[in-house]
């Protein structure tokens, strides 16, 4: 296994080596019923309880295709700026694993429904291009859970269990062209691509996209080839990397293993890889075949798949506001810089923004809350910030007993701590921890008055024009009530009791 320690550095991969990438995302769809059969396609289902004779690849079972698959893959085409085929078809990819129960998996090979198109990405205030080879339709495997061992591979394992309830629900698999010239940004440029890639098929509505639960996953692609040379180097190919940031430490670590390797005169072996989140690293997985090792041959259960182009048009129609478009539009609504859209972005919450001033909030306090205390939580747990365990409405209102004078931002920390560890609703932690604000003017005065009795000094100068020392006594008042006070509110009592204006 290559650890961080004996990788040579970044920069000096990126001074000998340029790098070429190739990203395949996998999304499932949010069918109902899975791809040529129809079982539900629920998660969280008992382990093969949604499973029949078709998507268990039984004898004398027929497939039929999912009409909304299709329609889905041709909104997801259309939304890349691809071409979508007149006529396609289905094929076979054979290969033997146990997540496959036919034995192959019915896929597109040099048929695809939607080919040619490119989607624009934004990295450090330029815009990117990166080219759409195509997109294709297949079916999800089964999912293997591999029990002993150190891993949880197979390699090393007692014993393996399989649940045949994925197999079959329909993907869309969206393959680049050659990422070329990205240079020291490819990292950045990988995760800004899936992020938008994320952003408009969440926008198109045809699935959740949710990279923690599998419903979107990425495929790194990485060479190297030295400056100045125009044939690619030796790929490797990191497998079902599922969050942005691991997408981004994936293509990093393969850069300086590659380089680390081919400067030491080694050879790099084209194979796929498995991701660490752990320790971001690469393990090797097997050696990765070409696609004449998989047999395809034409699907003969299937007939082929012919669009009309009314149908096309009429889902061209169908196209919701580009994401790249939508940013511009919210930007102006909430009258923030180019700089400030862009820190949304690259922590993945405009949406949750939204959705948190949907829920009552403005979009000040609705920013000010998710990039600051959930980013930091969502930065300390290793996860994207929408995959924190708190909702845009309990967000909201956080805010507005915030607004109302209920909490202060210390307490509101609090809350926002406590609704992250499973205490309840921001309501229900208040109650709990006894966090309102204290506004009862006795109490206040009290506090107050304790705190101008043990500091005279500073009353004096208070009192001769000098206002310095007015945060030493708010400071006092804070200390007695633990931080429930309204540090504006004590400010104002503390200068009334002393009769500066």
């Amino acid at each position: 296994m290559t650890s961080t320690a004996n990788l040579m550095s970044y920069e000096d991969a990126l001074s000998s080596f340029d790098p070429v990438m190739g990203l395949e995302v996998h999304v499932e769809l949010g069918t109902a019923t899975k791809m040529f059969c129809g079982c539900a396609t629920e998660f969280g289902g008992e382990p093969n309880s949604q499973v029949c004779p078709t998507c268990l690849g039984l004898p004398g079972a027929l497939p039929v295709v999912n009409r909304t698959a299709v329609e889905s893959a041709i909104r997801i085409g259309l939304a890349l700026n691809c071409n979508i085929a007149e006529w396609c078809r289905f094929a076979r990819k054979n290969y033997f694993y146990p997540d496959m129960p036919k034995n192959f998996q019915t896929s597109q090979y040099d048929e695809p429904i939607a080919f040619d198109g490119y989607l624009d990405v934004e990295v450090q205030g330029k815009t990117y291009r990166v080219g759409i080879e195509r997109a294709h339709m297949e079916e999800d495997t089964g999912k293997s859970t591999h029990v002993g061992g150190a891993t949880g591979r197979i390699h090393g394992a007692d014993y393996s269990l399989l649940d045949y309830n994925r197999c079959g629900i329909p993907l869309i698999e969206i393959v680049t062209k050659p990422i070329e010239g990205a240079g020291e940004l490819a990292p950045e440029i990988a995760k800004a691509y899936v992020a938008e890639l994320r952003d408009l098929i969440k926008a198109l509505g045809v699935s959740e996209a949710r990279m923690e639960l599998g419903q979107m996953r990425c495929d790194a692609n990485l060479s190297l080839r030295p400056h100045g040379q125009e044939k690619f180097g030796t790929r490797s190919e990191t497998k079902n990397v599922n969050s942005l940031r691991s997408v981004e430490r994936a293509i990093r670590f393969e850069i300086q293993r590659h380089a680390t390797v081919l400067t030491d005169g080694g050879t790099i072996v084209q194979e796929t890889r498995h991701f660490h989140e752990d320790d971001g690293t690469t393990t090797a997985g097997r050696v990765k075949e070409e696609a004449e090792d998989y047999r395809y041959f034409p699907e003969p259960d299937l007939v082929p798949v012919a669009p009309s182009r009314d149908w096309v048009e009429e889902l061209r129609g169908t196209l919701p506001e580009v994401p790249s478009v939508r940013r511009k539009r919210l930007q102006a609504e909430w009258g923030i810089s180019d700089f400030d859209m862009q820190s949304l972005v690259n922590a993945g919450a405009v949406d949750a923004i939204v959705d948190t001033v949907a829920a009552g909030a403005d979009s000040d306090a609705a920013r000010k809350w998710w990039l600051g205390e959930l980013a930091r939580s969502a930065n300390e747990r290793g996860v994207e910030v929408t995959a924190l365990p708190i909702t845009p409405a309990q967000v909201a209102r956080v805010a507005a007993l915030v607004k109302a004078g209920e909490l202060n931002d210390k307490l509101a920390r609090q809350v926002i701590e406590g609704v992250l560890a499973g205490e309840g609703d921001p309501d229900q932690v208040v109650e709990k921890r006894g966090l309102k604000v204290v506004s009862d003017e006795g109490a206040l005065g009290a506090a107050i008055d304790q705190a101008i009795a043990a500091q005279a000094d500073a009353v004096a100068k208070i009192q001769a024009g000098n206002l310095g020392p007015v945060g030493a006594l708010i400071g006092a008042v804070m200390k007695t009530t633990r931080g429930q006070a309204d540090a504006a509110r004590v400010r104002e009592l503390i200068l009334e009791k002393l009769g500066v204006s």
